[in-house]
């Protein structure tokens, strides 16, 4: 009996395989066809201009070259110090939203809390309907003072109603009571069972917050727009429009111009290749950041188990 059953074992291993292969096989495909249009973007960014313009795009590129690159870095220390302030906007903004949004989550996931419909409401209501852009521009600027300061790029998206739902229902339904019970059983107040008991086993819904929350302070660059006029507080992405739009007002003057001159201007910028390089060097960094994401979910899908 025992040599019978291991071979049927052995068969459905050995049948098992293929099928593994396959549905591997299948599966490497179909991430690397998400994967490849950032990959392609790499290489038109590499891609010389006249050889772009001549033969189209190409996988393999007949003439590589980094002068959109090059065109780019152009602006020297401006553009480093847009990365920094874009980085720290992005660290601290992360920081305070998902510090704010698990505070306000977690009152609004416990049954006990005597004011939960009135904050729950408050949340919803500002959800649904908002106060617009004239009178959001007048708190920042003239209530708040912030106008011109890097406090103008984190606090106005420090707080997201969609965040708070989203995470007090991840408490709600994916935080066991017995937990919560066992620590004031123990002796444990609310903060500390929700700092003890309560994130150790949050990872997943923090780390989907603060990965939200990262993507929005990375590509913002609305408030830019409306509270910075200095160089000094110029975040990336608006960085990488003042240079897009610097070289489309250069085209559309020199298209106009009969001089020889005008001409060469005009055909030595590189149009297509510099705004691949710019989607590279906006996307870089935050493609980077997803591994490090996705270490925070696989941890916290195994740890705080409840055993019984």
């Amino acid at each position: 009996m025992k040599i019978a059953k291991t071979r049927r074992l052995n068969n459905g291993q050995n049948l098992s395989r293929p099928w593994n292969f396959i549905l591997n096989l299948v599966a490497g495909g179909f991430a690397f066809l998400c994967v490849f249009p950032f990959i392609f973007v790499v290489i038109l960014s590499l891609t010389d201009e006249q050889s772009l313009l001549l033969n189209g795009y190409r996988i393999w590129p007949e003439k590589w070259s980094l002068y959109a690159y090059e065109y780019i870095l152009q602006t020297g220390d401006q553009l480093l110090r847009s990365y920094g302030v874009t980085i720290l906007i992005t660290v601290v903004g992360v920081l305070i939203t998902v510090s704010m949004t698990t505070l306000y989550a977690y009152a609004l996931s416990r049954r006990n809390f005597k004011y939960r419909g009135f904050f729950s409401f408050i949340i919803f209501f500002t959800m649904l309907f908002s106060g617009g852009l004239v009178p959001s521009y007048i708190v920042v600027t003239q209530m708040l003072g912030l106008k011109d300061s890097v406090w103008a790029l984190i606090l106005p998206m420090a707080m997201n109603a969609f965040y708070v739902l989203v995470l007090r229902t991840f408490f709600s339904t994916s935080v066991p009571d017995p937990i919560i019970e066992s620590g004031k059983i123990d002796g444990a107040g609310e903060f500390r069972s929700l700092f003890s008991l309560v994130l150790p086993i949050s990872l997943p819904g923090l780390a989907t917050i603060a990965l939200f929350s990262t993507l929005g302070y990375w590509n913002d660059w609305f408030n830019a727009l409306l509270y910075i006029d200095s160089n000094q507080w110029v975040p990336l992405q608006p960085m990488l429009m003042r240079i897009e739009n610097n070289m489309q007002f250069l085209i559309q003057n020199s298209a106009l111009l009969n001089s020889g001159q005008g001409k060469d201007l005009l055909s030595s910028l590189p149009q297509d290749t510099s705004r691949m390089a710019m989607v590279v060097l906006a996307t870089g960094p935050i493609v980077l950041a997803y591994p490090f994401f996705q270490r925070y979910f696989v941890q916290g899908l195994t740890i705080g188990a409840i055993k019984e």
